[in-house]
């Protein structure tokens, strides 16, 4: 256990350096590491954090990705999680300046951050647009990294999601080097999931609804099953064939099968103001009126069905039943909400 921590420290402490010996340290580390039990590994996330936060992003991003393949490997993400957040984050909005920058200065391609690699010709060609175009060319690089590491800690983290603010801002400001990083796209998604957040649902036809709590669900095909997992054939719910209880897995912490089945909804999906929730959407999307998101329930405009399984494979996606409304309890909800658009 020790051996492990002290490498670790060492790893650390040359990152942060800028010391040649990371070169041979970080292997080290990688491999040292990969029979060790995960309380070790939890051990030693902090002191990753420490790095992540000090270093350069090009030695950086390589401690988060050992942080990574620890909480992937067991190892709590606590003390890491926001460290490479921050890092992404960063990285991000110099990579944006980066992109610009070279738009500029030449009329070429942008660099690939995954398949190219740093230069003094990039250095040369940004240097009139950036005040730190070694720094930027540096985060450019490393994004691809950052993102991978980000992704788990996103997918693996309830408290990170929660904490995340200005999500439509961040994710943007990440959304928009997806075409030029795959695994920024993810990450953007995952910065929209929202966890811990009340949704009030309204069925048009009778006048009922219920208050029900998300987290973890990262498109809205997700938020369909696990609403029928808690509402179809209940009593207290709606009417229709419950769904099995492998298809409600699959929508929450299981995997889908290779060739994955075609699950049907009985619902069309509304918001307050009568606009459509579309399937491809999120939560996130859903408006809030009086500080709460609203959901109406609806017919179906089409026969819809769509392929079980999660956005997000590594997130776990939940949705809990908190109360029951009769219509008279929700006389002040429904003159705010409009009819449905289409």
């Amino acid at each position: 256990m020790s051996e492990i921590l002290q490498l670790l420290d060492a790893t650390v402490r040359a990152a942060v350096a800028e010391d040649q010996a990371f070169s041979d340290l970080m292997p080290r580390l990688m491999h040292e590491s990969q029979q060790a039990p995960p309380a070790v590994l939890t051990m030693g996330m902090t002191r990753l954090g420490e790095g992540i936060a000090a270093a350069p992003p090009n030695l950086g991003c390589w401690l988060a990705i050992i942080a990574g393949a620890w909480a992937e490997n067991g190892a709590a993400t606590f003390g890491v999680d926001e460290p490479v957040l921050r890092a992404l984050l960063a990285v991000a909005e110099t990579s944006a300046a980066f992109e610009e920058a070279w738009r500029s200065a030449s009329g070429a391609p942008v660099p690939s951050p995954v398949e190219g690699a740093p230069s003094q010709e990039i250095v040369n060609t940004v240097s009139p647009y950036l005040p730190d175009p070694v720094g930027a060319m540096l985060s450019w690089f490393a994004m691809e990294k950052f993102a991978l590491s980000a992704n788990t800690m996103l997918s693996r983290s309830p408290r990170l999601r929660a904490s995340v603010t200005d999500r439509d801002g961040k994710a943007a400001l990440v959304g928009r080097l997806a075409e030029h990083c795959h695994q920024m796209g993810w990450v953007a998604s995952l910065l929209r999931v929202l966890e811990d957040e009340r949704l009030l649902v309204l069925d048009r036809a009778t006048g009922r609804g219920w208050t029900v709590t998300i987290g973890g669900i990262g498109d809205n095909f997700q938020l369909h099953v696990l609403l029928g997992g808690v509402l179809l054939g209940r009593s207290y719910g709606m009417p229709g064939d419950p769904y099995p209880p492998e298809v409600i897995a699959w929508f929450t912490d299981a995997d889908a099968p290779d060739d994955p089945p075609i699950i049907e909804s009985p619902w069309g999906l509304h918001d307050a103001h009568g606009e459509r929730v579309y399937n491809e959407g999120a939560p996130a999307d859903i408006p809030a009126v009086a500080g709460t998101r609203v959901l109406v329930l609806d017919p179906p405009p089409y026969r819809h069905t769509f392929k079980a399984g999660r956005k997000h494979p590594m997130l776990p996606g939940s949705l809990t039943l908190d109360g029951l409304h009769l219509p008279e309890d929700l006389t002040g909800w429904w003159p705010h909400v409009k009819p449905a658009a289409g």
